[in-house]
């Protein structure tokens, strides 16, 4: 009797710490992109290092925007998950940061149960795809982080610092008193 009645709470639970789960892995997100986008900026002197620093963000930018879309059941109007060129850098900056926010938004007023609710949508090359919200949302973190890490690899190539964009890292300047760190 007591089992029947702690597998659905436990199932409550479960959904509602992947929320929580979610909201930390998009504050983490915008912190990341805001510090790589705020070391591009000073990076004017070496333009070839930005241009495909910004071929490699905008791309991840067209994603977010796309899966934004699909999230929203809406029409996203791209044609490939490139741009044909890339943006000035103040207005991917400023185009990324609104991105961000808008996932931080979603996330914050997504009801957990809607997290496994299946999505049908069609990717830019006509494929037809079908992903959970949860799915759709964990995407749009992993892609991301792994064109940081290109843009990473640029700057460490180029003998330039790496911005540290780690989720350890993040979790211990977000929450420094939690993790027995000072502020």
């Amino acid at each position: 009797m007591i089992a029947h009645i702690m597998e659905p709470l436990e199932a409550k639970v479960k959904v509602r710490r992947m929320k929580e789960l979610l909201m930390r892995l998009f504050r983490h997100k915008a912190w990341a992109d805001d510090a790589l986008l705020d070391a591009l900026v000073k990076l004017e002197d070496r333009p070839a290092v930005v241009a495909l620093a910004l071929k490699a963000l905008s791309h991840t930018y067209v994603i977010d925007r796309i899966f934004a879309a699909h999230l929203r059941r809406a029409s996203h109007g791209f044609q490939s998950a490139n741009l044909a060129e890339a943006p000035a850098l103040e207005e991917l900056s400023r185009d990324i940061r609104a991105s961000d926010q808008e996932y931080l938004d979603y996330v914050t007023k997504l009801e957990p149960t809607q997290l496994a609710e299946r999505i049908d949508f069609t990717f830019t090359d006509g494929a037809k795809g079908r992903m959970s919200r949860e799915e759709m949302l964990l995407h749009v973190i992993t892609h991301g982080v792994g064109h940081r890490g290109q843009v990473s690899a640029l700057m460490l190539l180029n003998d330039l610092p790496a911005v540290p964009d780690g989720f350890t890292t993040y979790l211990h300047r977000a929450e420094a008193a939690e993790r027995r760190r000072a502020a």
